[in-house]
């Protein structure tokens, strides 16, 4: 073992090496814009220069003059062809571009050229001359023309604010209270694979290769747009590289080029500019929060109230309502919480990794550090204090929670015994050194899921499913479930994702694909022991392979579907129609979580400010750990991309034009590997049998919930300097 792949604890699976690594770094891994069609035109999007307004005219003159194009589909020409979709259920946004001549944003799709080769549609693209009747957009928070609306009776998803007891009279009798504001600012994904589709008829019949995180959703999508039949389209994504979100729910794009392949009878791929994918698919938005607690001189917190404001599309009411889960996280005394929606002339924002707890559960955790220091006291006795093991709005019980375990596991690893806790006593030549910690959550979700297993009398077996591997490990630890099972090796495992041809699964969102499918892979399997042992007359224990030998079978075959309690039992039916069933988590009489505690070391050069984060240590639960090897690289990565919203991530806007300025992997900032010398990984023990039959809870998201918190504590612990704005940026320190 090493340790990339630590040794598995009481209830691991083994850290077997990725099944498709060698396909990814030799090249042979088929990513949607690597399949080949013949006669393939290309298509390169125009996107327009201002946020708000209307398109006055289009001159394409100079753009059909160039050699090589076929066509180019504008609002004069797509119309009523493209039916709109609405906001939520599979798609990002409302926003319908080449509908009509509104213009909602900046970057708005407004043309699509089409050419026999990339380079003549590139260039066609750029002659494309609009002329816009303009206005004066907003662009968010303090914009003249934002509207701020509460999120309930306002936004779908958030039906109430989480609230119990009298808060403010609880803060008001409470001996110390704190109250504070945080930020968080607009961030983008920027996945490696660009976004791109390639859409293929024969006949009636559509194929789209996209990448996507719900391949089933995506189907539905397509054909409510166009408008045909669902049976009539089949979406491919067997891999994705780097999603995160942005590839969950469909965009206006995808129809687009449907339509435009469909229109000049060839196979059409559009890949989308890295800069295009700032303004045509989703982000995550910027936050602000307010937060109250008031606490007892035994820091048991009596008081909580926090209240969040999220930026909006104009005609979109998308919020992540991150006071879901920064409501339950302590045993508060008395809860008051409310959401803002803020509408601005931007794109539609969307779900992007561990969407309302990264930025919710900064300002939780900021603020909960800020509380142990006017306490005086250390912020993990603050935290032990305050946990709980029922969440207090109603108190229903966490099905497991070995949050201290994670705590006193890092905290011993990082060596936070040896902390000074004063300010600014830490120091290594020109270096102030501060240590910082903070609480990471993440909801476990469970969603209906269908598989398709197949055992052969040679003992290999096949497993298929619609799931989907954003490079998260997926095809091994189904793998590895099914080998598990049925008593096989691995290598005897064939795993078959990404495709609507294969039973569904849900979309890979709210890490719960491991926990979904293995469940149903898991029910499969043991259906086939079953009736296998059973015809054979045996007792269903021992290998299977030499049973299906003895019985001269030469297969046995299961489908197998899993609806989570408390789904609709129609979940199934409307898994094949393209809707996803979510489950567990925070909703529900039991909360399921995954938890985790990180500790981080800053230096910071007393005369520069340069700002270095030379080591981090993160403890987690989850339930069972498939394969050690994949939770620890996800776990890792997700700490690292705490590190880059802590000090590196912020998508710039120009506010007097709506218009995201740092649209490329030269600016906008991310970390790399001199950011990162040290992250240490630590797989807590875990067993959980009420979350789902595989006792899997997700780890995708939870590990990057606490790391921008728990640098900025550190930041504090090194200066004196709270600062409560991410990024936190040389500048934020100069003057300290």
């Amino acid at each position: 073992m090493s340790v990339a792949a630590p040794e598995p604890g009481r209830n691991m699976g083994q850290p077997a090496p990725r099944v498709d690594a060698r396909l990814k770094v030799t090249g042979e891994a088929r990513y949607a814009a690597d399949f080949p069609a013949a006669n393939l035109a290309h298509g390169v999007l125009v996107t327009s220069s201002i946020a708000r307004g209307s398109i006055a005219s289009l001159d394409l003159g100079e753009a059909k003059a160039v050699a090589g194009v076929i066509e180019i589909l504008t609002h004069d020409n797509v119309g009523s062809a493209i039916k709109p979709l609405p906001f939520g259920n599979g798609s990002a946004t409302s926003i319908s571009p080449l509908t009509d001549a509104k213009i909602w944003h900046d970057g708005q799709i407004i043309a699509l050229v089409l050419a026999d080769t990339f380079e003549a549609a590139r260039e066609a693209a750029y002659k494309v001359k609009a002329t816009y009747n303009a206005e004066q957009p907003s662009a968010g928070f303090g914009s003249a023309g934002a509207e701020t609306l509460p999120a309930v009776g306002q936004a779908q998803s958030h039906k109430e604010d989480p609230a119990v007891g009298d808060a403010e009279a609880a803060l008001r009798s409470a001996p110390t209270v704190i109250e504070v504001d945080y930020s968080t600012p607009t961030q983008h994904h920027n996945p490696i694979e660009l976004f791109s589709t390639t859409c293929v008829w024969n006949g009636d019949q559509l194929t789209v290769y996209e990448p996507s995180q719900s391949v089933y959703g995506f189907r539905a999508m397509v054909a409510k747009q166009l408008g045909i039949d669902i049976g009539k389209v089949r979406v491919v994504s067997p891999y994705v590289g780097g999603a995160f979100g942005a590839k969950g729910s469909m965009t206006p794009r995808t129809g687009i080029v449907a339509l435009a392949a469909k229109r000049i009878n060839r196979p059409v791929r559009c890949v989308v500019t890295r800069e295009q994918g700032y303004t045509t698919a989703t982000y995550r938005a910027e936050t602000r929060h307010h937060i109250r607690m008031g606490a007892g001189p035994d820091g048991k917190i009596t008081g909580f109230s926090h209240e969040g404001w999220e930026v909006t599309s104009r005609p979109d009411s998308y919020v992540v309502a991150g006071t879901e889960a920064s409501a339950r996280l302590y045993g508060y005394g008395a809860v008051a919480t409310k959401v803002n929606m803020v509408r601005a002339d931007r794109n539609t924002p969307g779900y992007m990794r561990s969407p309302p707890e990264v930025p919710y559960i900064y300002a939780l955790e900021s603020a909960m550090d800020e509380l142990a220091i006017a306490l005086k006291m250390d912020p993990v006795e603050l935290r032990r204090i305050n946990d709980t093991m029922k969440e207090p709005i109603k108190g229903y019980p966490y099905t497991s929670r070995a949050l201290m375990e994670c705590f006193d596991q890092a905290s011993a690893a990082f060596g936070w015994a040896k902390r000074n806790p004063a300010v600014g006593s830490m120091r290594d030549g020109d270096w102030l050194i501060g240590m910082g910690c903070a609480t990471a959550l993440y909801p476990t979700n469970v969603g209906a899921a269908t598989a398709r297993v197949r055992l052969s009398a040679d003992g290999t077996v096949r497993v298929q499913t619609a799931a989907h591997d954003l490079g998260t490990g997926a095809y091994t630890v189904i793998g590895q479930m099914a080998a598990e099972r049925l008593g096989v090796d691995l290598a005897a495992v064939t795993v078959e994702l990404g495709d609507t041809s294969l039973p569904p699964a849900p979309v890979a969102g709210g890490s719960n694909t491991t926990a979904s499918v293995c469940s149903t892979v898991l029910i499969a399997c043991d259906a086939i022991r079953d009736k296998l042992f059973k015809s054979a007359g045996q007792p269903n224990q021992g290998p299977v392979k030499a049973v299906l030998e003895k019985m001269g079978s030469g297969a046995i075959e299961e489908y197998a579907e899993w609806i989570p309690p408390g789904a609709p039992p129609d979940a199934i039916k409307k898994l094949y129609q393209g809707a996803s069933t979510l489950k567990g988590g925070l909703e529900g009489e039991k909360m399921m979580c995954a938890f985790g505690a990180e500790f981080v070391e800053v230096r910071i050069h007393a005369r520069t400010r340069e700002i270095r984060v030379p080591r981090i240590v993160g403890a987690f639960t989850g339930g069972r750990i498939m394969n050690t090897r994949t939770a620890h690289s996800q776990l890792m990565g997700g700490m690292i991309w705490g590190i880059g919203s802590a000090l590196h991530e912020k998508t710039e806007i120009d506010a007097r034009h709506a218009r995201y300025m740092n649209r490329d992997l030269a600016e906008y900032l991310v970390p790399v590997n001199a950011d990162v010398p040290q992250v240490d990984v630590i797989l807590v023990p875990e067993e959980d049998a009420e979350v789902n039959p595989a006792g899997v809870k997700g780890l995708g998201e939870v590990a990057n919930v606490g790391t921008a918190s728990a640098i900025a504590n550190a930041v504090f612990h090194a200066t004196g300097r709270r600062i409560r704005d991410l990024p936190i940026r040389i500048e934020d320190l100069l003057d300290v």
